[in-house]
């Protein structure tokens, strides 16, 4: 810094305390121009906490933000042009429910369900992410462009003015001490700040529509998620009413212990072991002897207490019929088989009563034999 400067800088400073310190009175600026210099702070001090605070909306996680930060810069320096992208908490969930619904596997409703929700969300994941993108380079960049130049400009000629304003009060204030010419230099300087700095605020101020648009901007792309995320769980919510719908349309389904083939020790005979439900015990009836005839094979689900030594069928559902010359029985009935009609119906008798039912309703037990 050269002498003159170094005494300009002094100039100031000693302008500057006495302002502060004994109450000497500085160049005032007009009404508009304090205005207009308030307003301007305002705009610089809301850009930098928006820009901040759009950041926090659209990546909510801090320690990811720092993460991401620090990967972006480390991609910069190594000239690397692909940037690790935010995790976003759609795709987080959406990723463990597919996981999991893939190992249940297909058979299982609720694990094809799980998958369902599971791709849906990783496609609201992929909304998010399009709106951080979007979002960046319609709302945040912009307002970072207009932070970093017309802001910074005017920040810049502020301090030149108020810098300019205290030189020129110091040279007033020592008037015969100071020469004139230096006097009269001093103001010019000051006013032609004055009015460069007014004039950029003026034109900041006026600009309406290159500040509300990154707005509108913002806004529309929000829209545009939100309607996409809307139309995905919308048809994801459809697909989930029609599993609900169909399982509970399912006909009911009960928990009965399988049985075990044994033979006897002793003759050689069939019999089967019934494992005891959790409210009973074990009793010598357990074991079952059943009398096999050749060709006729004796299915795993006998009863304990029925000597199966003639076709029939246990019951797998309730059944009671719309119609005359149909067989009502209940979930677990023995039937006796006499014939089968189709492939659909079946006829038997179940006590005294005698009738027609359907296939599907039963189990095989001990089929009719072949004709």
């Amino acid at each position: 810094m050269s002498v003159s400067g170094m005494k300009k800088q002094l100039h100031k400073a000693s302008q500057l305390l006495n302002e502060r310190l004994m109450g000497a009175e500085g160049t005032k600026m007009d009404e508009d121009f304090l205005k207009m210099e308030k307003s301007v702070v305002i705009i610089n001090s809301l850009l930098v906490e928006l820009l901040s605070k759009t950041t926090e909306f659209l990546q909510p996680n801090p320690a990811y933000r720092a993460k991401l930060s620090m990967l972006n810069t480390m991609s910069r320096i190594r000239g690397q042009g692909r940037s690790e992208g935010y995790p976003q908490t759609e795709g987080m969930l959406g990723e463990c429910m597919l996981q999991y619904g893939q190992e249940l596997g297909a058979a299982s409703e609720f694990g094809g369900a799980l998958s369902g929700v599971g791709e849906a969300l990783q496609q609201v994941a992929q909304a998010r992410d399009a709106l951080d993108v979007n979002a960046k380079r319609t709302f945040i960049d912009p307002l970072q462009e207009l932070h970093n130049t017309e802001l910074k400009e005017i920040r810049y000629q502020l301090k030149k003015l108020n810098g300019r304003r205290l030189d020129f009060d110091y040279k007033r204030r020592r008037r015969g001490k100071v020469p004139t010419e230096e006097v009269r230099q001093a103001l010019d300087k000051f006013l032609t700040s004055k009015e460069q700095a007014e004039r950029s605020m003026f034109v900041l101020l006026q600009s309406d529509v290159d500040q509300l648009r990154p707005l509108a901007a913002l806004v529309s792309e929000l829209l545009d998620f939100h309607r996409n995320a809307h139309r995905i769980l919308l048809g994801l919510h459809g697909n989930l009413q029609a599993r609900l719908t169909a399982a509970s349309n399912r006909p009911e389904r009960r928990f009965r212990p399988k049985k075990i083939r044994i033979r006897s020790e002793h003759n050689g005979s069939l019999g089967f072991y019934h494992q005891p439900s959790l409210t009973s015990t074990v009793s010598s009836d357990e074991f079952t002897v059943l009398s096999s005839r050749p060709g006729s094979p004796i299915s795993c689900y006998a009863d304990s207490k029925t000597v199966l030594d003639q076709p029939c069928c246990r019951a797998m559902y309730s059944f009671h019929p719309n119609h005359e010359g149909e067989l009502d029985f209940n979930e677990g009935d023995i039937i006796i088989l006499t014939n089968q009609v189709d492939a659909n119906w079946y006829e038997g008798t179940l006590g005294s009563q005698s009738g027609l039912f359907p296939v599907s309703y039963v189990d095989v037990l001990v089929p009719l034999p072949l004709p």
